[in-house]
């Protein structure tokens, strides 16, 4: 079923899904995800678009850009961090103008790039707040395997994070991510895993 759409980008952001085994974890990059504020199909609304690589190498979106296309309704919503995807028949109307960082609102990076530089966990109130905007945040859909001798055993949740410079004065980490495993056993994800992830860049890159 292909709907129309047409709206204001609030951001860019890379789409991805984490795939979640007690303290076993792996990211599948699938593209990119659109935030608009715009009309989906006839009503007013916020809502989000996934869209792969080659989409956004040809379009080069980013924040305060206005676009239109069509589009369709994910078909497992637990899997996907889109609300909708398969866009087609994109239109720039408009091109939006970054703004002065933090939020970064310029053109999202290469996949490539921000699976280099290492995410940092980001509380779920400051991601709704500053960083839906930001081309370094992320609404990752995570799938939990609670035991890996049972993989159909599984839970399915959102988690934000953040890809951007470890001085953002807007950056909040949140508490710590806990993870179900077998026979009701806790995997708790320390700031360490953080530092660690990140221990690469320094604090403005």
């Amino acid at each position: 079923m292909k709907l129309e759409w047409q709206g204001n980008l609030i951001g860019v952001q890379p789409r991805i899904r984490l795939m979640r085994s007690f303290d076993q974890r792996q990211h599948s990059y699938l593209g990119y995800m659109l935030l608009v504020d715009g009309i989906m199909d006839g009503c007013m609304c916020q809502f989000s678009i996934g869209i792969g690589k080659g989409a956004q190498a040809k379009y080069q979106f980013r924040a305060g850009d206005r676009v239109q296309g069509v589009c369709e309704p994910v078909m497992n919503p637990e899997m996907e961090p889109a609300d909708y995807y398969k866009a087609s028949k994109l239109t720039v109307l408009s091109r939006g103008k970054p703004s002065t960082p933090p939020p970064w609102t310029d053109l999202a990076v290469d996949l490539e790039t921000t699976r280099a530089r290492g995410h940092r966990r980001l509380s779920a109130a400051t991601y709704e707040k500053h960083c839906r905007p930001c081309r370094w945040g992320c609404r990752m859909a995570v799938e939990i395997i609670i035991d890996q001798w049972n993989p159909d055993k599984k839970r399915f949740r959102r988690e934000t994070f953040c890809y951007g410079p470890k001085s953002c004065a807007l950056y909040k980490a949140g508490a710590p991510s806990k993870v179900p495993g077998r026979r009701g056993m806790t995997w708790v994800e320390e700031d360490w895993i953080d530092e660690q992830e990140t221990a690469h860049r320094g604090p403005d890159d």
